[in-house]
């Protein structure tokens, strides 16, 4: 789906009004579950990177700086995710295989982690999270800050600088999944990224707040002084061409399609026919391009991104703490399992 402009920071004010009764139901079950369920260990260690809104804020880009943190350390990352938009999603668990499975089953993000180390997709946190420790020495949850199945030993909330937490209400009269206060009260830190100043929730929040800017691969740099034409189907297009600009791209046309889009070979068509009528190069990001059918892949340019920090030694010094518990937990029998 595409948020509509209500959500936006300074978007209309009446949608909202006229919805709030709407979100009283989501915020009643959201609060029944956590009263009700309790969270279980798997023996690993759970690090949740999760965020307050719907949509993406940076939590894909975060799990993998986290992983290869871990991974220079000597330690396994597993990542765990719900695999939204594949079949996957909707079942037990699978440890994904980048050469077998693709993105109508595993979903964009866990296809991403899986070319770098174990990967699962799960309907059942806990069913995964189990899995999982057969084959890593610490689990990283990609989403899952409002999932109270497991417990966790560390939780970050990603934010958006330029979105912040919108409006400031909760689903369907904004875009929470929640409060920002009770989101923010069980967190144990923050990743603000981009530009902007973080949100005056975040100024106020008693936590840990890092900043970072999502950087282009250096290969991107061929770009500069090139017409492109931008194709995307995340949450927020505008962050993509944003990334074209810093890069020196010159943007001659862009089409935006919803979060998570399954790409039909029609509309690839009609995106290269009118990157060939303006004579620009058809670019997209990391997340769409494992969404591509694979007949087109090699005809569009992908620009990755990296998550870069102002001050690493803060990450340093939040992780360091749960190496030692990582390493002693020891690591099961590589060997796979579907459930």
């Amino acid at each position: 789906m595409k948020a509509p402009r209500f959500w936006d920071p300074e978007g209309a004010a009446a949608p909202r009004l006229l919805l709030k009764p709407l979100s009283w139901p989501w915020r009643a079950a959201t609060w029944l579950r956590r009263r009700t369920v309790r969270p279980e260990s798997v023996g690993k260690p759970v690090i949740c990177v999760g965020n307050l809104v719907m949509g993406g804020a940076g939590k894909t880009p975060t799990v993998q700086l986290l992983a290869a943190w871990f991974r220079q350390q000597g330690v396994t990352p597993g990542v765990l995710v719900r695999g939204y938009g594949g079949s996957l999603s909707k079942q037990g668990a699978t440890l994904i295989d980048p050469a077998e499975h693709r993105a109508a089953e595993a979903g964009d993000e866990a296809l991403l982690h899986a070319v770098h180390g174990p990967t699962v997709v799960a309907a059942d946190r806990r069913a995964g999270a189990r899995l999982l420790a057969r084959h890593a020495d610490i689990i990283l949850m990609d989403d899952g800050h409002q999932n109270p199945s497991l417990a966790k030993a560390l939780s970050i909330i990603v934010v958006d600088t330029g979105f912040g937490f919108g409006n400031g209400a909760v689903f369907p009269a904004g875009p929470l999944r929640e409060t920002v206060a009770k989101g923010l009260a069980r967190a144990n830190a923050a990743i603000a990224i981009g530009p902007g100043t973080p949100d005056r929730w975040l100024k106020r929040a008693a936590l840990p707040v890092l900043r970072g800017m999502l950087r282009p691969d250096p290969a991107a740099a061929r770009l500069s002084g090139q017409a492109v034409y931008a194709f995307s189907g995340i949450a927020r297009p505008a962050k993509f061409l944003d990334t074209l600009e810093e890069i020196g791209a010159t943007i001659a046309g862009s089409r935006a399609f919803a979060d998570h889009h399954p790409f039909s070979d029609g509309e690839i068509e009609t995106v290269l026919a009118e990157a060939g009528r303006l004579g620009a190069i058809p670019v997209t990001t990391a997340k769409d391009a494992v969404r591509l059918p694979d007949r087109f892949r090699e005809r569009v340019t992908v620009v990755e991104v990296t998550l870069a920090l102002d001050e690493p030694d803060r990450l340093d010094a939040l992780l360091r703490p749960l190496l030692a518990s990582a390493k002693a937990s020891g690591r099961g029998a590589d060997t796979p399992e579907n459930g």
